[in-house]
C-alpha cells in the first residue's frame, strides 16, 4: 500500500494504523481506546494488529492507502508494514521490538531501544503545522526502517547519548542504586533511589522526556503498569501507557483519577509542597510535586495504595467511542 498522510486521505479509501479513523477509513488497526479492534487481529500493539493484518487480512472494501493520525514507533511500524510486507514479516519480532520500544518503553533486542531513541530525534524537530510535520516524518522515516535496525551504527550520533544513559539506569538497577519493591496485588512497584543516584532521564513515544531512571530500564524491570519512584524526598507516580490502550494480554487495573488525591496530599504537606496530577485520559497520567515533600515515603506510598483501593475507575479504554 501507499502512505497518505492523514489530512490527504480523507478523499482516499484508506486502513489507518494506530490511530483514530477519518471518514474515508475501511479498516482501523489501532490498539486506541474507542475503536474496537477486528475479531483475530487483536494485540497489544497496533502495529502487531498490522502484522496479523498481513497473516489474516479481514473482509473490507478496498483501500488504496494507509495513513495514522500521529508520528510515533509504533504507528511507524504498522505503517511499514503495510507498506513493505515482505520486509515486515521477515523482521517481524525486531520491528515489534521497535514498537514496544516506543510506546511501552520495553525492550528485549537493544537494536530496537537504539531505533526508538533514533524516531524520537527526528519527532523533535520544531514545526508550525503538525500534519505537515508528521507526513514529512513518514516519508523520510519509512525507507529508513530497517537501516535504524539493522544498521545502527550510522545513526549513532543519534541515539549514543541517550543510550549511555539507558546503560547507566540499568546499571543502578543491577547494583542496587535503585531498588524496586513490587505489590503486585495493586500492579504497584515502588521505585526508590539511594542518595548517590544520580538522576536519568530517557525518551518517551515520539520527543517526549521522562526524568528519574530511564524508561526502558524501569518498564524492563518490572511488569507492574502502577509506579511510583522515590528519591530523596521526592516522589512521582505515574501510570504506564498501557493502561490507556486496549491491552489483550492480561487484564490491567483500571486508571483513577489522581487530582483528588493531588489535593489530599497537598493538605498533608507541612513545607509547602503542592502536588498535581495530570487527567485520567493522558496518555501516562503524573502526579508529582513542588520542591521538596515533609511527607516520609511510606505516607505518600500508602496514601496512594488507600486512593487506588476507593476511587472509583476514571478510564476505560473499551468503551466504544
Amino acid at each position: 500500500m501507499e502512505f497518505v498522510p492523514y489530512e490527504a486521505s480523507h478523499g482516499v479509501p484508506n486502513i489507518v494504523v494506530d490511530g483514530a479513523p477519518n471518514p474515508a477509513t475501511v479498516l482501523a488497526l489501532t490498539h486506541w481506546p474507542g475503536y474496537p479492534q477486528p475479531a483475530g487481529l487483536e494485540h497489544d500493539l497496533s502495529a502487531g494488529m498490522a502484522m496479523r493484518y498481513l497473516d489474516t487480512p479481514p473482509p473490507h472494501a478496498p483501500a488504496e492507502a494507509v495513513t495514522n493520525n500521529h508520528f510515533d514507533q509504533d504507528g511507524l511500524v504498522a505503517t511499514f508494514a503495510l507498506v513493505d510486507p515482505a520486509a515486515a514479516r521477515a523482521h517481524r519480532e525486531l520491528l515489534l521490538d521497535l514498537a514496544a520500544a516506543g510506546d511501552f518503553g520495553t525492550y528485549r533486542d537493544r537494536r530496537a531501544a537504539r531505533a526508538s531513541m533514533v524516531v524520537s530525534r527526528m519527532a523533535e524537530a520544531g514545526y508550525e503545522d503538525y500534519a505537515e510535520f508528521c507526513g514529512r516524518c513518514y516519508r523520510e522515516a519509512l525507507p529508513q526502517v530497517l537501516d535504524m535496525l539493522l544498521d545502527g551504527e550510522r545513526y549513532r550520533d543519534l541515539w549514543e547519548d541517550e543510550d549511555a544513559e539507558l546503560t547507566r539506569s540499568e546499571r543502578a538497577l543491577a547494583t542496587g542504586a535503585v531498588r524496586i519493591t513490587e505489590l503486585p496485588e495493586h500492579d504497584l512497584a515502588v521505585a526508590t533511589a539511594t542518595e548517590e543516584w544520580i538522576r536519568s532521564r530517557g525518551h518517551r513515544f515520539g520527543g517526549r522526556e521522562f526524568e528519574g531512571v530511564h524508561p526502558m530500564a524501569l518498564n524492563n524491570a518490572t511488569r507492574c503498569v502502577r509506579v511510583l519512584f522515590a528519591h530523596d524526598r521526592r516522589y512521582r507516580y505515574t501510570d504506564r501507557y498501557e493502561t490507556w490502550v486496549q491491552y489483550v494480554t492480561r487484564p490491567l487495573p483500571r486508571r483513577r483519577d489522581l487530582r483528588p488525591l493531588a489535593a489530599a496530599l497537598t493538605a498533608l504537606e507541612t513545607a509547602g509542597a503542592v502536588w498535581t496530577a495530570e487527567a485520567p485520559d493522558a496518555l501516562t497520567p503524573t502526579l508529582d510535586h513542588t520542591g521538596e515533600s515533609s511527607l516520609a515515603p511510606a505516607a505518600v506510598t500508602a496514601e496512594i495504595l488507600a486512593h487506588l483501593a476507593t476511587a472509583p475507575p476514571a478510564w476505560d479504554p473499551y468503551t466504544p467511542a
